[in-house]
């Protein structure tokens, strides 16, 4: 599976982005899909998680509430509509992708597919 995200840039805090993530390869509804961030001299941050059918989601603490995760399985792709951004989301996001039917604990899979990720500047 192949993952490529997109959307990221330089925005204001207070600002709303919504990142993307299209798939080839692979059967794109067996997949649950992933959002982690890494911002710079920090260990890799787990940010929402959504079941192969978009029923069942799985949040970060500190995204509760702002970040919304949906999936699009005729288009392959996942999104990441992230709201009331601050200098704290600031990052490189990945999108990821873990061969799983599970509804649950999604943020705590060893998920087995990558992408290059984007990324997100919010200035205060």
């Amino acid at each position: 599976v192949q993952l490529q995200a997109s959307g990221g840039g330089l925005v204001q805090a207070g600002d709303s982005l919504r990142l993307s993530c299209a798939t080839s390869g692979g059967t794109f509804s067996s997949y649950a899909m992933g959002w982690f961030r890494q911002a710079p001299g920090k260990e890799r941050e787990f940010v929402a998680a959504i079941n192969w059918n978009g029923a069942n989601t799985d949040y970060g603490e500190p995204v509760q509430g702002r970040f919304t995760i949906s999936r699009d399985n005729a288009k392959k792709t996942v999104y990441l509509q992230m709201n009331s951004l601050s200098a704290d989301d600031t990052a490189v996001y990945y999108c990821a992708a873990v061969a799983t039917y599970s509804d649950y604990d999604l943020g705590q899979y060893e998920y087995e597919y990558w992408g290059r990720g984007t990324l997100v500047t919010v200035s205060s």
